[in-house]
């Protein structure tokens, strides 16, 4: 089984890398951009569609805000892209939102971005994935029927994929995600020299289809409300932005040069796609409905809504299936690939969070190809739940979005306000001041805008589901403070200054116990060596389970005349554990200076299934015994023959090439050679 498991692992995940290979890992700009922004540039995909369906509750006529929607999305956007142009040259290191904040704000504020970063980073797999279920399903009709199990399937295989390395993931990844920009531009261009150029006719499917307006939406404070959330679900196109930070030390040397350099590629090829689609909607008079069944008039009765990309797509490629097909296909190849944004982000921020002592310190830990491989999969498996509790929906969970990121991005800018506020104080040179206060313009007003859409984000979407993302930052953050404080409880309990009279002491005397359930060769072992480490006292022990067993023990243990004395434990109950704890407490009362030391024989064995047949009385005895003071618990390993067999079967593989068992090559075959 454990060989079994090895070779399962080494298929999915490759050969183990060394450390000293973690500078071969690093990304040139062509695979860091698909890698850390796939993400902002994919959501072009599902924004400008969220933006049509909120107006959609209005009627047509509302339609006509979306370009100036998307403008204002545009104009955020630009200025969340110049503002992180300045976190990466200022703090190149990797902790990007999180880093800004603590060392501006303060640890706890810092805590308050880790918080939304970390909800957001599992809300950006879930959305990119659900979105990905719906375009593929508005072709594909076996997707939209089971978008649960798409999904899953999906978030199972990045995992894989990520797994193997972030270099490996990006090399992946670069071709869809190219592949996903040219197609965009490619129907933006074709169908703006349609419709303007050659003058012709590009309708969508929906074009002559009317919208209902639902309730009173169109006058007064309602109408405005409703634009300020479909700007809200707009702003989801903003998403991502801050991994490029947070990723920095992935980068080439010069690294925030090229961080840079990708950010300022990442935001004119999302804004360029982004304003290009909701241009194209409105050349096309595409309709989507939140309720398309209530709400579409003149509709068939068996229509079946498709995505806005997969309406504009048949609307410009109109006769041309292949190019409608790649479209489609390579929108919602990016969508799935989308999440890899936040399988790069979130366990490095894990990483550096778990080294700050606010998670767990497994996720500080590199796996075999030098990936944060508890992070992946601790992701992966929040955003499972996540998926399968929403129903892959991307409108329900939309509303739950952008929250996080929203207040990283406020934090963040005024922690960089603060950073140039602090080098100001002591900068004399007169160009250099200049130039500071150039990018702290930019982060101001990076300030002021992502303010603004958090406040906006807040009122319109806090009742519809934002409420729920809040409460999971909140409850994310007293976790990581409740670590903290056991970290630093332990420690404190740990450092040497503090150690108590008692434990400086000496023990006075060693009281060596051997537990002896038969007279075999595994308590020969145990009995000998306990006597090689020469304590004060030493003696057997038994329990009595069995009235016959003990008498055949006891007389053998006579005929054997061991110098080391037998001691019976009375157990009634027939049980073993509890009776040598109270005996080992009374010799502990007894002797309270002195240190007991319980001797264990225990079984090596070389098939996991015997694992359940031996040792079971050990494991609870070590369990039990490890929590009594002044008491010293050792195992004394005796090898059965399986487990020979098992180290020998390790020696012959060792001795095979490397990738020899993932090619199949077993030590047999070896031999016949």
């Amino acid at each position: 089984m454990p060989k079994l498991v090895s070779v399962l692992k080494r298929l999915v995940v490759g050969r183990p890398f060394r450390t000293d290979r973690l500078a071969h890992t690093l990304l040139p700009k062509r695979i860091a951009l698909p890698v850390f922004a796939s993400d902002p540039m994919s959501s072009v995909a599902y924004a400008p569609e969220e933006i049509l369906l909120t107006l959609s509750v209005a009627g047509v006529s509302a339609y006509a805000f979306s370009p100036w929607i998307a403008l204002v999305v545009m104009v955020v956007m630009l200025a969340v892209v110049a503002s992180y142009r300045q976190n990466v040259h200022a703090y190149p290191s990797g902790g990007g939102d999180y880093e800004v904040a603590t060392v501006n704000h303060g640890p706890r504020w810092g805590l308050v971005v880790a918080s939304a970063l970390l909800v957001d980073y599992v809300l950006t797999v879930s959305v990119s994935i659900s979105s990905a279920a719906a375009n593929i399903g508005s072709v594909v009709p076996f997707v939209a029927t089971h978008k649960v199990a798409f999904a899953v399937g999906a978030i199972v295989i990045l995992t894989a994929v990520n797994l193997r390395g972030i270099r490996e993931s990006g090399s992946v990844f670069a071709f869809p995600t190219y592949a996903f920009v040219f197609g965009i531009l490619a129907m933006v261009i074709w169908g703006v020299t349609r419709a303007f150029v050659l003058g012709d006719e590009i309708p969508a499917e929906s074009a002559n289809f009317g919208l209902i307006e639902e309730g009173d939406h169109l006058t007064g404070l309602a109408f405005v409300f409703l634009v300020l959330r479909a700007f809200s679900s707009g702003s989801a196109a903003l998403t991502g932005v801050e991994a490029i930070s947070n990723g920095v030390p992935a980068f080439r040397k010069p690294k925030s040069k090229n961080a840079a350099t990708t950010l300022l590629m990442m935001g004119v090829l999302a804004v360029t796609m982004f304003l290009g689609l909701i241009m194209l909607a409105a050349v096309t008079r595409v309709k989507i409905a939140e309720d398309p069944a209530h709400q579409l008039v003149n509709a068939p009765a068996d229509y079946e809504q498709k995505t806005l990309v997969a309406q504009l797509a048949n609307a410009v490629f109109g006769g041309f299936d292949p190019a409608i097909w790649y479209v489609v296909f390579f929108t919602g190849l990016i969508l799935v690939l989308a999440a890899n944004t936040a399988f790069n982000g979130f366990p490095v921020l894990g990483s550096i969070l778990a080294q700050d002592r606010y998670l767990p310190r497994q996720l500080h830990t590199r796996g075999d190809r030098l990936a944060f491989s508890n992070g992946i999969v601790g992701l992966a498996a929040f955003a499972i739940v996540l998926v399968v509790a929403f129903d892959a929906e991307v409108t329900r969970l939309i509303q739950l979005y952008i929250v996080g990121v929203f207040v990283s991005f406020v934090l963040s800018q005024s922690g960089m306000i603060r950073h140039w506020n602090r080098l100001l104080r002591t900068e004399a040179d007169e160009a250099e001041r200049k130039r500071m206060r150039k990018r702290q313009a930019i982060n101001g007003f990076g300030l002021f805008m992502t303010a603004a859409v958090l406040v906006i984000v807040l009122i319109t979407k806090f009742l519809l589901g934002a409420w729920i993302a809040i409460a999971a930052m909140a409850a994310i953050f007293l976790v990581m403070t409740a670590i903290r404080r056991h970290y630093d409880r332990v420690a404190a309990e740990l450092r040497e200054a503090e150690l108590t009279r008692d434990m400086m002491t000496l023990p006075s005397r060693n009281h060596a116990i051997v537990l002896v359930s038969k007279l075999h060769l595994p308590t020969r072992r145990a009995l000998a060596y306990a006597r090689a480490t020469r304590p004060d006292v030493l003696e057997a022990v038994t329990v009595n389970v069995d009235d016959a067993d003990t008498r055949a023990l006891v007389a053998q243990w006579g005929e054997e005349d061991f110098s080391v004395p037998l001691k019976v434990v009375e157990s009634p109950y027939r049980e073993i554990t509890k009776p040598v704890l109270e005996y080992v407490k009374r010799v502990r009362t007894a002797n309270p200076r002195d240190v007991v030391t319980v001797y264990i024989p225990e079984y090596v064995v070389g098939r996991w299934w015997e694992q359940f047949l031996h040792n079971q009385s050990a494991l609870r005895l070590k369990g039990r015994l490890l929590f009594q003071p002044g008491v010293m618990v050792t195992s004394v390993p005796w090898q059965l023959a399986s487990s020979e067999r098992r180290k020998q079967r390790l020696r012959n593989r060792q001795e095979l090439p490397p990738g020899a068992v993932r090619r199949g090559i077993s030590e047999k075959k070896k031999d016949r050679s």
